[in-house]
């Protein structure tokens, strides 16, 4: 089995064995990050070529970074403010509407605890799904695995580390449901 597939089913893998394609998308996020602000038709054709799957209308601002890119779906009207960093070894998923504060991470990549392990090199990746309606505000993290619900808020500054469930607004370190819409 090779490490990408290894990625794939969720396993423990190495990433250096895919340093050809981190480099690759590393490379073509390093000149989208470049591209003047006037250059929109310019970024708006670097990122469909980056991304996985866009629909017709999104807006990444500069600067962004992803480690894969293929493994990236947005839906329609997708917005993600400035340094947006998006470590894509599994799938991440936005709905429709989504709406990404500044300084926001979505981290599919995490690292085995035990530290023999950790030392070897391998890390793991997991899913990250959102859904609709979802509004991020500044400084929020998600973490690996994590799938949030319909129509919900998460405020500012929050740590995802379990799945928010539909309709709700979620904050706090760890994120928990603070009330339902």
């Amino acid at each position: 089995m090779t490490e990408k597939e290894k990625r794939d089913a969720g396993m423990p893998y190495d990433p250096k064995e895919l340093a050809d394609e981190l480099v690759h998308c590393k490379e073509l996020c390093y000149e989208y990050n470049h591209l003047r602000p006037t250059q929109f038709d310019e970024q708006q054709a670097l990122l469909k070529s980056l991304l996985g799957k866009t629909k017709a209308s999104f807006l990444i601002q500069a600067p962004f970074w992803c480690d894969y890119g293929y493994n990236i779906e947005v839906g329609e009207n997708f917005y993600a403010n400035h340094n947006c960093v998006i470590l894509d070894g599994a799938k991440v998923t936005f709905g429709d509407h989504v709406f990404v504060g500044p300084d926001c991470g979505f981290y599919t990549a995490g690292h085995p605890i035990e530290y023999l392990e950790r030392n070897k090199g391998l890390e793991y990746a997991r899913p990250i799904k959102v859904g609709n309606n979802v509004w991020f505000g500044g400084g929020v993290k998600v973490m690996p695995g994590v799938t949030i619900g319909n129509d919900v808020v998460v405020a500012a500054g929050a740590v995802v580390t379990k799945d928010i469930p539909d309709h709700c607004i979620a904050g706090g370190n760890p994120a928990k449901v603070i009330r339902k819409l």
